[in-house]
């Protein structure tokens, strides 16, 4: 069975609300590629992407809660508000994720993320 675009924004989502770093992996390609939008690369490959995850995972309060998804073709544009763990304490960050679909798996994904805020 084929998962649509939107399956697979929604499967990594899951596993990255429920930390599980092999499960999120698994809607990543191997060669995927992460970045600030609009091209600062910050992460390429499953190694570099498992290591800056591993870290954000051990975050206690880590939770992306999803406001809205438009899917247009292979293309996924979520609008999330991500509650992180930092030095001056728990923050919201608003966050636009915009997933690039090739085959059954994320090719690329640009993140445009706001300023943290106190919740």
């Amino acid at each position: 069975m084929t998962r649509s675009a939107e399956d697979i924004v929604k499967g990594q989502l899951n596993a990255y609300n429920a930390r599980d770093v092999d499960r999120f992996l698994s809607f990543w390609a191997e060669d995927a590629e992460i970045y600030a939008h609009p091209q600062t690369l910050l992460a390429k490959g499953h190694r570099a992407i498992r290591e800056r995850h591993l870290i954000r995972f051990h975050e206690p309060d880590l939770y992306a809660r999803l406001i809205s998804r438009s899917v247009i073709g292979t293309t996924v544009i979520d609008t999330e508000s991500v509650t992180r763990n930092f030095p001056e304490g728990v923050r919201l960050v608003d966050v636009v994720g915009i997933y690039e679909i090739e085959g059954e798996t994320i090719k690329r994904a640009w993140f445009i993320t706001g300023t943290p805020k106190e919740p």
